[in-house]
């Protein structure tokens, strides 16, 4: 069944839903002539908080690794989406090396691996793993009697190989935290997807969030609503460590801020919520280097732990650079635990999505972390088909709603990436970039 939805149906978030389904034919003009404008990332994911005042994305990741999360049904539809961005991408494509992450023990990741490479197969591709971590193969054995065979790659020339496997496109299911390897530099010969400057390496959630900011502005314009609706505001603090409390009375500087800003909102649009901000690593991913924070007092003076949670992120990389972002409430449960949608996108169009979950986390609270539901209820409707005989709160209306926002950060992603088209190779040596 449809998971429960706990938030209130009668508040100003009906009346955005309202709003998004009966303008659907404009927005989905105004998608349309935008992807003709900016060509969008292979694939996405975005998590998105609902307020019931406010529905706003929170994070994008370039580099999803939850398809074994979503609705088998939907399946399909994934496979399509695969089939027009290969022909966008690399039309003459029929071997795809597929590069994951350097995990040796989860088992979820690696049943995401499977699924994605399961797509790829439908779509008409001959995919083999390839590891940026191996010297020899590997067998990974999955719960569901599959294996997945990881193999070393070898460079020849501009070109990426296995031992036997010359692929015509490369597909990054690897964030790149640890740095560039000199490997996957000028591969001029090979299609890479994402493109490099995708990786945590040379990207910046505050960069995105400036072009979701555009993106977000542009859109509300076009619907007649405050973009602050659909927008999270949010402010870049430089210059920290963590370890040494260096930059401690900036950070809270531009906390207090923040709050400021956030009850001003508050007071505008007669919410009686406390404020709340989330202070993130600007780069990374995992739910690393991330604290919630009501008061600007709160980040003077972190103990030990504190400080060490945030001043290091996934790959041992140091923290220097933080944005401090609106906090946005979640009013979703499912099963009586606080949830978050994910919605996951290939190419310009939304493929499905699904709930995190976390049973010990509060509604102003960071989801993505340990404890959280690793195998999240997935929407039994998909996003992209409104029904107008429906009430605004129906499943496939509600997740419209969240299928035009995950498209809104798709798009602001597309704009981000295109910014950093041109940007200087990371080219500190791979091993080194989690000990620099």
């Amino acid at each position: 069944m449809v998971p429960h939805l706990t938030t209130a149906l009668s508040g100003p978030l009906l009346e955005l839903e309202q709003r998004f389904l009966a303008q659907s034919a404009w927005i989905e003009q105004w998608f349309r002539a935008s992807w003709q404008e900016h060509t969008p990332p292979f694939y996405a994911s975005c998590d998105l908080r609902n307020a019931g005042f406010k529905l706003a994305p929170v994070d994008t990741n370039l580099f999803p690794g939850g398809f074994n999360n979503l609705n088998p049904d939907f399946l399909p539809l994934c496979v399509q989406a695969t089939m027009v961005a290969v022909e966008k991408f690399c039309p003459e494509a029929c071997r795809v090396l597929l590069i994951p992450e350097n995990h040796d023990r989860n088992l979820f990741y690696w049943q995401n691996v499977a699924r994605l490479a399961l797509i790829l197969r439908h779509a008409g591709l001959n995919v083999r793993l390839g590891s940026l971590a191996l010297a020899t193969p590997v067998t990974i054995e999955l719960p569901n009697a599959q294996s997945l065979l990881l193999e070393p790659l070898t460079r020849r020339g501009n070109r990426l190989e296995l031992a036997d496997f010359s692929p015509c496109a490369i597909l990054l299911n690897n964030d790149l935290s640890a740095g560039i390897p000199p490997i996957l530099h000028d591969l001029n010969e090979q299609t890479l997807l994402p493109p490099l400057q995708a990786g945590w390496a040379v990207r910046r959630k505050s960069r995105h969030f400036a072009a979701y900011d555009a993106v977000a502005r542009e859109f509300a314009d076009l619907v007649g609503i405050d973009p602050w609706r659909i927008n999270p505001a949010f402010a870049v603090c430089r210059g920290l460590d963590f370890r040494y409390r260096h930059g401690e009375e900036e950070l809270a500087d531009a906390v207090s801020r923040q709050l400021a800003a956030i009850r001003e909102k508050y007071r505008e649009h007669d919410i009686s919520e406390t404020p709340y901000v989330v202070v993130k690593a600007d780069a990374g991913t995992y739910g690393m280097g991330v604290m919630t924070v009501k008061d600007a007092s709160e980040v003077i003076g972190l103990n030990r732990r504190q400080r060490n949670r945030m001043s290091v992120v996934k790959e041992g990389l140091q923290v220097s650079e933080v944005i401090v972002q609106e906090g946005v409430h979640t009013f979703e449960t499912v099963r009586d635990s606080v949830a978050e949608p994910v919605v996951y996108m290939i190419d310009r169009y939304v493929v499905g999505g699904f709930y995190r979950i976390h049973t010990a986390r509060e509604k102003d609270e960071n989801l993505n972390s340990p404890g959280m539901e690793f195998k999240p209820l997935a929407f039994e409707t998909g996003c992209n088909l409104p029904d107008s005989s429906e009430n605004p709160d129906a499943p496939p209306n509600r997740f419209y709603a969240y299928g035009v926002i995950g498209r809104l950060a798709c798009l602001a992603a597309a704009k981000e990436l295109e910014a950093t088209d041109n940007y200087e190779a990371v080219t500190l040596p791979y091993a080194m970039r989690a000990s620099a």
